[in-house]
């Protein structure tokens, strides 16, 4: 995109989106190639629309515009003791709230509370026609019906530009503990995230980070109970816990994405653990790195520059890079296309490619 303006109200967003028969909105261009699109597009940036409209700590929601910066709002929680327990991606780095609702991108922690689309309550955003949409509410127990502020996430202002969110929060719990569990090989790390899975501990993030020698684990709860599970967990193999500001280092390197080079193009990319053994092996060899997360269910994979991501043979979203935006991506559904019909008749948003 040649042209870029940057609305500072509702109502001038919806002036640029009827301005251009192309648009497309972006919020702070943390992920960069979710935003490259043709010369004849318009982009409109979010970053404009950036406030905490209401926040209730006794009702654990808030109600905050889209180009809000997610480091501001994780601040503001951060006094009453809150947070957003899914660890959202880049937060250090700028990424919005609109933008990680967007992108669909969840960090460690949504192993145990769920990802982004869990803790949406209510969303506005304007459709392909100019309209000014709500769906949802902004109370946890909402009406019947189909949960449509779901559709928006993921979509990478393929259906909509966001312009408002309300999310629930979670209390920050009491203590974290994070444990260091040694792993001789792959297959090793994927026998330990099902015994993670299968166990009774309920771990708060269990991630492979690109070293691959260790899983780190995180443990969250009264301050009293984490050494003895820790203890418990320990008892099945060698490891060692990390001292906390350790701790805090790793879960924050990890959540910016900071082993990844900036030179590098970088990918999302979901699979079963099963899958994971054979994807390291095909990434090293491609002189890439891969961090896994969420036990083994998500893969984040940094190639070098001109890399092809669809030779590892798995759906992958490019998130850095000039690849295809998707690769391996299996055929469109219907209701697929219903949707970007109905939520966009003219056309105006670029299409998933």
């Amino acid at each position: 995109m040649k042209t870029v303006v940057t609305p500072t109200s509702t109502a001038e967003l919806i002036e640029a989106v009827r301005s251009a028969p192309r648009v497309l909105a972006f919020g702070a261009g943390t992920k960069p190639r979710l935003s490259q699109v043709d010369d004849n597009v318009l982009g409109i940036s979010t970053v404009g629309l950036s406030s905490l409209l209401e926040y209730e700590p006794d009702e654990y929601t808030f109600t905050a515009l889209a180009g809000t910066p997610l480091r501001d709002l994780t601040a503001v929680l951060a006094e009453k003791r809150q947070y957003l327990p899914f660890d959202p991606p880049l937060a250090a780095a700028g990424a919005t709230l609109g933008g990680t609702v967007a992108a669909g991108l969840s960090g460690p922690g949504r192993l145990r509370y769920g990802g982004v689309r869990d803790f949406i309550l209510g969303i506005r955003f304007v459709d392909g026609s100019g309209r000014d949409l709500r769906l949802g509410g902004k109370v946890v127990k909402n009406a019947a019906g189909f949960d449509l502020p779901k559709f928006l996430v993921g979509s990478l202002g393929r259906l909509g530009v966001i312009t408002e969110l309300t999310f629930k929060v979670f209390p920050r719990p009491a203590s974290t503990l994070t444990l260091r569990l040694p792993v001789s090989d792959p297959e090793r790390a994927v026998t330990l995230f099902e015994a993670l899975g299968s166990g009774r501990w309920e771990v708060e993030a269990a991630d492979l980070p690109p070293s691959a020698d260790a899983v780190y684990v995180r443990l969250a709860g009264p301050e009293g109970t984490l050494p003895l599970i820790a203890r418990e967990l320990l008892a099945h193999g060698s490891g060692d816990t990390l001292e906390p500001s350790v701790a805090t280092t790793f879960w924050a390197n990890l959540q910016a994405q900071a082993w990844s080079a900036p030179g590098n193009s970088l990918h999302k990319i979901a699979l079963r653990p099963r899958e994971a053994p054979a994807l390291l092996q095909q990434v090293a060899a491609m002189g890439g790195q891969v961090h896994l997360s969420s036990a083994g269910c998500l893969a984040w994979v940094a190639l070098p520059a001109g890399s092809d991501a669809g030779r590892l043979g798995l759906q992958a979203l490019t998130l850095r890079g000039s690849g295809p935006l998707f690769s391996g991506r299996a055929a469109e559904p219907e209701i697929a296309r219903a949707i970007k019909f109905a939520l966009d008749p003219v056309d105006r948003f670029p299409g998933f490619a």
